[in-house]
């Protein structure tokens, strides 16, 4: 029978104490943020507020339904646009040149079933074929954080599998996510770091969820968030997700 290294069993052991680590944060997450049986039960959001783009105020609207389904509007000058929408099979938005309906490249739209669910990333990721890891903390604009490496499947790139890699950081005090650092996968920007910030974590109906949001790009702010009104658990039409009748 061969002998097993002490360093071996030193580092199977690392690995389970770094995988209770991991789930223990989550645990906490889901405690502080009204917990988990509330988040599985989540079938729908609805969102109001106003968004704010290269200093102008504009109103934004969004809206999700369990699994996958997505549509966020915002209202530009008086007319309204549809930045992104996905109907559980086809993306789509509103070109803003020719304000005519127009849908994304199937790849894309294969993507967007995996990245518009609507049920939180971590719940039983493993059963998803997620995988997560600790890597320490890391303090983000003051604030000690938990520093969570989230890997998803993979997303398809010009025909290429490619990896899909974002990190999570949980207030240490909190229990909370105050930022997900994820990268451009495509175009001329690709590789390029996106941090979405969460602040001002609010009650809707037993979830604790974050009305304030804002995105920043090599340090700068590119857009930022602030929901007047967050309801949960609405009836909401398939129809609202789907592509108009071009007929």
């Amino acid at each position: 029978m061969k002998k097993v290294s002490v360093l071996a069993v030193l580092f199977f052991v690392a690995l389970i104490a770094q995988a209770q680590t991991v789930d223990e944060i989550l645990s906490k997450y889901y405690e502080a943020t009204g917990g988990k049986d509330k988040w599985l039960a989540l079938q729908s959001i609805r969102m109001t507020g106003k968004g704010k783009v290269q200093g102008m105020d504009i109103p934004v609207f969004m809206t999700q339904k369990a699994p996958n389904k997505q549509i966020l509007k915002l209202n530009v000058q008086g007319k309204e646009f549809v930045q992104m929408a996905f109907d559980g099979t086809t993306g789509w938005s509103t070109n803003f040149m020719s304000q005519k309906p127009e849908k994304m490249a199937a790849e894309d739209s294969e993507n967007l079933k995996q990245e518009t669910q609507l049920q939180d990333s971590f719940i039983n990721y493993k059963e998803k074929g997620y995988k997560a890891e600790l890597e320490g903390k890391e303090t983000i604009e003051g604030t000690e954080c938990h520093k969570i490496k989230l890997t998803k499947k993979p997303v398809m790139v010009d025909g290429k599998a490619e990896e899909n890699v974002s990190y999570y950081f949980f207030s240490v005090a909190d229990n909370v996510p105050i930022m997900v650092r994820s990268y451009v996968k495509k175009g001329q920007a690709k590789g390029t770091a996106i941090d979405t910030f969460m602040s001002d974590y609010q009650e809707v109906n037993g979830l604790f969820m974050p009305y304030s949001i804002t995105q920043k790009v090599n340090g700068q702010t590119a857009f930022s968030m602030t929901a007047d009104k967050i309801e949960t658990n609405i009836a909401v039409d398939d129809k609202e997700f789907a592509f108009p009748n071009e007929g």
